[in-house]
Formats: C-alpha cells, structure tokens, sequence
C-alpha cells in the first residue's frame, strides 16, 4: 500500500490579510520548523516595504505579477535512450510552474546574506516583477537549456 498523505492543495486556506491562496502557499513555503507566523511577518512586512516602494501599486498584484513573471514554460528532463541519457526539453504544468517559481524566489533570497529576510524578500519581488533578478536568471537558464537540447524533443514523448 502507498504512502498516505494529504492533498494540501484542498486544505489550503487563502492568507488572512489579502485572501490570497498564492500568498498563503508562498508563506507556507517560506516557513520553517513550524513557524508560520514568523513566515506571515516575513511576508507581509517585505510587502509592506513593496508598498513603501511602488505606492500606486498594489503588493499583492506586484507579487502575483512576479510569480508569473518567473514562472518557466519549457524544463529539461532526463530521459535514458540506448544507453545514453539526453536532455529533453519538456512543457512544464501549471501546478508545477507554480512550485518551481516560488522555490527559485526562496532560494534566490536564502542565498544572500547579511541583510534581513523581509529586505532581501522585497528586494528579489521587485526585481523579479521587473523581469530581473536571481530567480528570473535562474528562469532564463532552464529556458537556454531546453533550447539548446532541442534537437532531441522527439524523445519527449517515444517509449
């Protein structure tokens, strides 16, 4: 018998403040040992200092926004084809586009140290709304990849 475990997909609740399931998923992601009400001050003061930032715009949209500006449209997958593995560039699912996105925010921002999470949070958002940034650098990256591995799509979907 298989693993039993909980679609928290279902059992996601939208964030108190701007009952947003994006920010409440993020939030969730952002938590660490448990502790998510330090995570929702994290957030919510990093888009509080957004708000500071760009006045005419609303934080949550300028997050959202950012979401989708790093989410990928192509991956590259591993496939084993006669003894030999290639590349194989991939559409990604919109569940997952969401996921890949918001890790690659995290890990943008747990990379640079020596300035608080909030500030560093708010920083990578911004950027990442302007189409600039670690997680968008880390975007085009797996774009160029798939590109570069074009050649072998037809093994995407061979048996």
């Amino acid at each position: 018998m298989g693993k039993k475990f909980t679609a928290s997909a279902t059992q996601l609740k939208p964030d108190p403040r701007f009952n947003s399931l994006l920010a409440s998923k993020f939030v969730n992601c952002l938590m660490h040992d448990g502790k998510k009400s330090i995570a929702q001050n994290v957030f919510y003061a990093a888009l509080d200092r957004i708000k500071e930032r760009v006045p005419d715009a609303e934080p949550i949209e300028v997050f959202t926004q950012a979401v989708e500006n790093v989410k990928p449209s192509v991956e590259v997958r591993s496939k084993r084809v006669g003894g030999a593995t290639y590349q194989v560039p991939t559409p990604v699912n919109p569940k997952r586009q969401q996921t890949l996105a918001i890790r690659w925010i995290l890990a943008a921002i747990r990379g640079k140290k020596g300035r608080p999470m909030e500030v560093r949070l708010a920083d990578e958002i911004l950027s990442a709304h302007k189409k600039e940034g670690t997680a968008i650098t880390t975007r085009e990256n797996i774009h160029r990849m798939a590109e570069a591995n074009k050649a072998f799509a037809h093994f995407a979907f061979s048996r």
